[in-house]
């Protein structure tokens, strides 16, 4: 696994459990970052037709969010983002579509709601 991403699931696993509580919205840019890696993989997962159910098994384990419910409702959301018809064929790519998401997670203070399309 990305150096990278072993060090941002270690890190996004340490700010889930200690904020489970909390709106799974992004708290670092970090986090933003994280978000947006994870938007590349669901838009390239959805791109590929995998099963919705089998995309989130795959990203479960990616991301390590089992044990976090905010990781997993964050997780979630992007996924619902990507499986939209739209976006999975051929709406955006997933350069863009992760692209987009960072820079509203950044600008908004870790708001995503323009991206994913709902309330985090």
């Amino acid at each position: 696994m990305h150096l990278f991403v072993r060090s941002a699931c270690a890190v996004l696993a340490i700010l889930c459990a200690s904020a489970a509580s909390a709106a799974p919205r992004a708290e670092s840019a970090v986090e933003c970052g994280i978000a947006a890696d994870m938007a590349i993989v669901a838009h390239s997962l959805a791109k590929e037709q995998v099963v919705r159910a089998k995309a989130e098994s795959i990203m479960t384990r990616i991301y390590d969010v089992s044990e976090s419910e905010r990781g997993k409702a964050l997780m979630k959301d992007i996924l619902d983002a990507a499986y939209v018809p739209t976006a999975a064929a051929g709406g955006t790519t997933s350069q863009r579509f992760a692209e987009d998401l960072f820079a509203t997670c950044m600008k908004s203070g870790g708001n995503m709601d323009a991206v994913l399309g709902r309330k985090l």
